[in-house]
Formats: structure tokens, C-alpha cells, sequence
């Protein structure tokens, strides 16, 4: 009887064969292309597609009346594919047709990841994903380790596919029967804020548009439909290829249900927070109960990475709204989602670690599990970059712009970093230099801080021989 061999231990030892080929070569000195670090070739790549996505902006066909400057390309393609938002044109109206296909590509592309869509299509065609382009892969949707990557991506990529379609088919439908968009044109809105809004984007046609003088739809309907795309979207792929396959397995991950914990709570916090404020005393006042119970739902949800401005008048939002939204955008979405800030997970981290501080604990444990002391420092690595660059960012602005607030410039830092796209009308009067601080907060709010220091770090390190005597520094 031949002993059968699981498809995991296949992908194990495949995974081990392409380890030992790398070493093989590297033994026998053949010319080989240079491989930049992981994390390199994650910035590189990024840095590329923003190139290639601004050149393809700035084309005359893409501009209405005229084509769009460098700057207005720049912005624009990095906001897209950070999956961000901000932007300092209407894509509604000074895009043409070809235009807004060209900015629905980037954001699909930059939501998914480049990484992700780079593997597919190799896969597509036959071609082997070696080691090296796994953990890249790995990286770039946060993922620990590469094992059964391909497996994921299967199913991820499906699931990316229904819940877009059904996210399209609902608000065609719903569009059409109301009389928003007919025709044609009610099927391409409906492919383009379905996308935009499972992958966090905060892009939407209807601003400044003749034909929709009201501007963004934040009729119930069309909030809770966008607001569930962005819920699935910000949950990451970890969590939505487990959700897919629960009833194949005993139970949730603790990562999956620390993610659905922690934004369940977000999400109750801040809807119970807009609704309280606004209701009393901010835009909500004159609404509905039913409306005002819905857009407070809907701004919660998105105000933690997606940008869309949910709420009547956003810009007279009240200041307590205002600090609120920010602690939701920096706290941001899960890992390896279609959104950014510090994470979910780096949130829920860092508040178990206080937990157990309190509870006199060494372990740091939860649902009975115990977390590495490398992902608590790596979680406080992550949150001292985060706020490090955020006031680096502020300071730059408010430097070069004396004549704003600290309070909306720090606004759209935060939601820059979070990509999350919502704005207090900041954006277009910030000057070439602001506008650049913004995109480059963008990239690192994208990409992780953790990812960036790596990439511009010494990919090899020596080991530390030398040990010191410790000594204690006071704290709190």
C-alpha cells in the first residue's frame, strides 16, 4: 500500500525544492539577475505603477477640455492606487469616459494588489510562482508565511469576484428603479462605486456633476449596500478566505475572531458616537430617524478606511465628530485588507498587552493563547513610525501653509495615512509641496510602516555577540 502524500506536505516539499535550487545556484556562481529584498520589490513595484498611472493620466484623451497636469496625474494615481480618495479633481467631471476606465483600473489594481494580480496571471499561464515571488506575494497582503498562498488567492480572488458582481447587480438595480442613473451609464456607476467601495477607494462620479446636482446618493439604500462592500473589503483576505471555508473547520482562527471582535466594536462606537453628536447638535438635527440612524452607521463604517462622506454637509461636521473619525481612520482596517492605518490587529495588540500589564501577567495571553513578545514589539514599532509620521507630515503642512488650522490639516494627514480619503475641503488649496507631503503619506499608509523600513534597511544582519549589563529608565 502506497502511503498517500497530503497536498499540503506537496506544497511543502515544492516550497523546500525551490529553497535548495536558489542555494544551488548561489553555490555554483552562475550570472543571475539581481532579486531586490521582499520588501523592495513591494515599494518598487508600487513606485512603478504610480509612473506608469500618472503617464496614462496626463494622455489627452483622459482630461475634459484638457489634459491633466503632472501634478493633478501624480495625485491622482497615487490616491488610486493607495486606494485613498483624496483628490484634488472631480473624477465625475474632469475625466472623460476612458479617463474614469483608466482611474477604475488603478483602483482595482491597487486595491487587490499588484502582487496579488501579478501571480494570478502568471498562474493564468502556466508559469511557476517560485519562493521568492511567494513571499513578496506574502508580503504585500500581509500574510506571514507563503505556504498554500496559491490556494488562497483562489478562493480570495473568487470571493472578490461575487462580492463585487452582487455589490454591482444590487445598486444597478436599485439606481435604475429610482431613477439615479439609467441606461448604460447606470450600469458603468454601478461597476465603478461597487469596486471603488469594496476596495476602500472613496472615488465617486457624481461630485460637481450637472446631471446629479445632489451630489453623492446617501438615500438608505444606497448606503447600506456600499456600506456592506466596505465592511467585506476592510476585513482582509486572511479573515474572508477562513470565513469562506468555516464549515470545513472547527473553529475561527484567534486572528479572525480577534479582527471581527475589534471591528464590531469600532463600528458600535462609532456609530453611537455620530448619531449622539450630530443628532443634537451637528448636520443630522433636521433628518429622519430612520436616515439619521442609517448615515450614522454608514460614516462609522466608512471613516475607518473607505471615504465616503456619508453624512449631509460633511465639512460642518461637529469638532467632537471630527476626533472621533480621526481615532477610527488611524486605527484603520484589518490586515492584509483594502485598507490602511496602524490595523486591527495592531490595535487589538497593543490593548491585550495593556490587559495583561494589569493583570500583573509575563505571558501575554488571550482566549487562551499566548502572543509572541516579537508581535508586541513589532505592534509598538508599528503604532510609534504611524504617529511619528503623521505629526511629521502636520508639521511639514503647517509649516509651508501658515494660513491653515491645525485641526483640518491634521484631518487629512490622518485620513492620508489611512487612506481612507475623507476631507474637510483641505485638498485643494494645499500647494504642490503639501499635495506631495500628502501622496508620500499615502504610499507609507499603504504599503505599512513596517514594510518601508525594512525595504530601505540592510537585508542581512550580523549577529549580536556583544551583550551589555541592563539598566532600568523610569517610565510613565
Amino acid at each position: 500500500m502506497i502511503p498517500q502524500v497530503s497536498r499540503k506536505n506537496k506544497g511543502q516539499n515544492r516550497i523546500r525544492q525551490e529553497v535548495l535550487y536558489l542555494i544551488q545556484e548561489s553555490n555554483r556562481g552562475q550570472a543571475r539577475t539581481f532579486r531586490l529584498p521582499v520588501a523592495g520589490r513591494v515599494v518598487g513595484g508600487l513606485a512603478l505603477l504610480i509612473l506608469i498611472g500618472t503617464i496614462a493620466l496626463m494622455l489627452p484623451p483622459m482630461g475634459t477640455g484638457r489634459p491633466l497636469t503632472l501634478a493633478e496625474a501624480f495625485f491622482t494615481a497615487t490616491s488610486a492606487l493607495t486606494v485613498t480618495g483624496l483628490s484634488t479633481i472631480s473624477a465625475g467631471t474632469d475625466l472623460t469616459f476612458l479617463g474614469q476606465i483608466v482611474l477604475l483600473l488603478l483602483i482595482q489594481l491597487g486595491g487587490v494588489g499588484y502582487m496579488f494580480m501579478a501571480s494570478l496571471a502568471m498562474r493564468f499561464i502556466g508559469r511557476k510562482i517560485f519562493i521568492l515571488d511567494r513571499l513578496a506575494l506574502s508580503s504585500s497582503i500581509g500574510l506571514d508565511t507563503p505556504e498554500a498562498i496559491l490556494q488562497i488567492l483562489k478562493r480570495v480572488f473568487i470571493g472578490i469576484l461575487v462580492i463585487e458582481g452582487t455589490g454591482m447587480l444590487l445598486l444597478l438595480l436599485h439606481w435604475t428603479t429610482s431613477g439615479i442613473a439609467r441606461g448604460g451609464q447606470a450600469v458603468f456607476m454601478a461597476l465603478f462605486h461597487s469596486i471603488s467601495a469594496f476596495c476602500n477607494a472613496g472615488f465617486d462620479l457624481f461630485g460637481h456633476a450637472v446631471r446629479y446636482p445632489g451630489g453623492f446618493p446617501q438615500d438608505n439604500i444606497t448606503l447600506i449596500i456600499l456600506g456592506s462592500l466596505i465592511f467585506f473589503g476592510g476585513l482582509g483576505i486572511p479573515v474572508l478566505s477562513e470565513l469562506v471555508t468555516w464549515t470545513r473547520i472547527p473553529k475561527l482562527s484567534l486572528h479572525t475572531r480577534v479582527t471581527l471582535g475589534v471591528v464590531a466594536v469600532l463600528i458600535t462606537v462609532g456609530f453611537l458616537g455620530t448619531f449622539l453628536v450630530e443628532s443634537t447638535s451637528g448636520v443630522l438635527v433636521q433628518a429622519p430617524l430612520g436616515q439619521r440612524l442609517v448615515q450614522s452607521w454608514f460614516h462609522s463604517v466608512s471613516s475607518r478606511t473607505a471615504g465616503f462622506a456619508g453624512l449631509p454637509e460633511f465639512t460642518g461636521i461637529q469638532p467632537a465628530t471630527q476626533i472621533l473619525t480621526m481615532v477610527l481612520m488611524f486605527i484603520g482596517s484589518a490586515p492584509a485588507s483594502m485598507g490602511g492605518g496602524i490595523t486591527t490587529g495592531t490595535f487589538a495588540v497593543l490593548g491585550i498587552t495593556l490587559y495583561n500589564y494589569m493583570r500583573g501577567r509575563e505571558a501575554i495571553q488571550f482566549w487562551k493563547r499566548e502572543i509572541s513578545y516579537a508581535t508586541v514589539r513589532r505592534a509598538g514599532s508599528v503604532l510609534t513610525i504611524s504617529v511619528g509620521l503623521v505629526m511629521l507630515a502636520t508639521f511639514l503642512i503647517l509649516a509651508t501653509h501658515p494660513e491653515m488650522a491645525v485641526g483640518p490639516v491634521l484631518f487629512e494627514v490622518v485620513s492620508a495615512f489611512a487612506t481612507c480619503g475623507l476631507s474637510l475641503g483641505l485638498t485643494g488649496a494645499l500647494s504642490n509641496f503639501g499635495q506631495i507631503v500628502i501622496a508620500l503619506v499615502m504610499i507609507w499608509g499603504r504599503l505599512g510602516a513596517l514594510t518601508i523600513v525594512i525595504a530601505v534597511a540592510q537585508t542581512s544582519r550580523a549577529p549580536q555577540l556583544l551583550r551589555y549589563p541592563e539598566e532600568q529608565l523610569l517610565i510613565g
